[in-house]
């Protein structure tokens, strides 16, 4: 064979091992959980957040007739013997190990509220960023049960957050003119969660609500 035919097929070889390189990144960056939630080393926002909150309807808050959190099915089957809570602990932890029933036995989660290290998977809440009464008062009440469903266990990745019990429960379901994560450095990604949130599901938000988002948004890194 000569040799410029051997360097023909060897160039091949490397684009098609080069395609195949890129192929496989590309699949392994999709197939990637969220990243772990953190209290330090905020980063500016993927987008601005301004416009969006700017888009959402200002109107007062609804009331609470005929709320349950039952009308909010949680946690729901993920396979494998997994929850909604289960898939969250494992994508939010490090070094997170489980039983045949899918129940973290150990690992260790940082709590972006209070910036609390845990290691008891028991002492932590999976908290829902936009709370189901705050989003019950915001227009959920109008949702079907399955779409209730469907946001109460919300895996895309900002909508649920393992934290502290401690800090979840002293937010309950206040919205953040109420209520801010102590640990400021988390303000602009817990705003930014929020007003995401609350564009994806259409919900709306009242004026104080509104102007305390507005407020946290503007500490975000430019």
């Amino acid at each position: 064979m000569s040799r410029k035919r051997t360097t023909t097929w060897a160039s091949v070889a490397v684009l098609v091992l080069l395609l195949a390189i890129g192929y496989y990144l590309t699949r392994y960056q999709e197939s990637k959980p969220p990243a772990q939630p953190t209290a330090t080393g905020a980063q500016p926002p993927a987008q601005d957040p301004a416009p969006v909150l700017a888009g959402l309807v200002v109107a007062p808050e609804g009331k609470m007739a005929g709320y349950s959190r039952d009308r909010f099915p949680h946690w729901s089957g993920q396979g494998n013997s997994c929850d909604t809570r289960e898939v969250v602990l494992q994508r939010q932890g490090a070094d997170v190990r489980s039983d045949k029933d899918c129940k973290a036995t150990s690992g260790t989660w940082v709590s972006a509220y209070d910036g609390v290290t845990v290691t008891d998977a028991g002492k932590l809440d999976i908290d829902h960023t936009v709370p189901l009464a705050e989003a019950w008062r915001s227009g959920a009440d109008r949702w079907t049960d399955e779409q209730r469903q469907k946001f109460a266990n919300d895996l895309g990745g900002i909508q649920l957050v393992a934290v502290s019990a401690t800090s979840n429960r002293a937010k309950g379901d206040q919205d953040p003119a109420k209520w801010k994560p102590p640990v400021e450095a988390y303000w602009c990604t817990y705003a930014v969660n929020w007003i995401t949130v609350k564009s994806t599901y259409a919900l709306t938000v009242d004026q104080a609500e509104h102007d305390a988002l507005a407020a946290m948004i503007a500490v975000c890194p430019k």
